[in-house]
């Protein structure tokens, strides 16, 4: 099967700017679904699924190939390649804004913009930086996924989307991060917690603009600074007042007007 199927590749819309959305993990191309009817108009839209995800076929998930960040990098450079992209806006939740990071290294060409939505370059604490995690915390974590993965995914949706334990967002999270086979999502988290980009930052040329909710049990607020102040590029950042590691998905309403803003705004102070 040809990358574009492997990955669902989907293109919509229409105009002379092209936008790329990459989901985080857990979720897929459908957790922009309250942000793409705001961008059809005047864009053309690029879509897909990270292998792994449970909308893809978890036969095509290579499991050395994506033990680090680089392999989901060069699948998303692979999708520009074959859909001739020679420039784009790309806005990365997550960890996807991580693999935009590591993508725009390698081809800055490619990418007029990055939008990175609650982007962390590392996880873990380290001396003089806070990722928000400890070694035994995610060793809990691993644990739990591994003992009972429908109980872990019942209990991590609510605490990672936030607000109302039974709102549309936690329903539409936990159907989604079910739906990923759990020795693939184990997997993935792994490679999530490994990575660590702080030593690459200050490669990147391509200017990102960096969105943070202002409680994010996933990012705290001082990896927003970090990256302002590491990327080797021009940057803004911006601290909303939205709560929750998916904003586009609990809080469409704020969070649209400032993605837009984000994305048809090229003036970086």
């Amino acid at each position: 099967m040809g990358i574009l199927e492997a990955h669902n590749v989907r293109v919509t819309g229409s105009g002379k700017k092209i936008i790329v959305l990459a989901h985080g993990f857990g979720t897929d191309q459908s957790v922009w679904k309250h942000l793409i009817p705001h961008l059809v108009e005047d864009h053309i839209v690029i879509l897909f699924d990270n292998l792994g995800a449970g909308a893809t076929n978890p036969e095509y998930f290579d499991f050395e190939r994506y033990s680090t960040l680089q392999g989901y990098a060069y699948d998303l450079l692979a999708i520009l390649e074959e859909l001739q992209v020679t420039s784009c806006i790309f806005v990365g939740h997550s960890v996807s804004g991580a693999i935009g990071i590591i993508a725009s290294i390698v081809h800055p060409d490619l990418f007029s913009k990055l939008v990175l939505i609650s982007t962390s370059p590392r996880y873990l604490n380290d001396e003089d930086y806070n990722g928000g995690f400890e070694q035994k915390d995610l060793d809990q974590l691993y644990g739990a996924m591994t003992s009972n993965y429908k109980a872990w995914c019942d209990g991590f949706a609510p605490m990672l989307v936030g607000g109302d334990l039974d709102s549309e967002a936690v329903r539409e999270f936990s159907r989604t991060l079910f739906n990923v086979r759990p020795d693939i999502a184990l997997s993935v988290v792994q490679t999530i917690f490994r990575s660590d980009l702080r030593h690459v930052l200050g490669l990147v040329t391509v200017p990102c603009h960096i969105v943070q909710s202002g409680k994010d049990l996933a990012v705290p607020i001082a990896v927003s600074d970090y990256l302002h102040h590491h990327l080797g590029g021009k940057s803004v950042v911006e601290i909303t007042e939205w709560e929750g590691h998916l904003p586009q998905l609990s809080s469409p309403d704020i969070v649209i007007p400032v993605l837009l803003r984000h994305i048809r705004c090229d003036a970086i102070v």
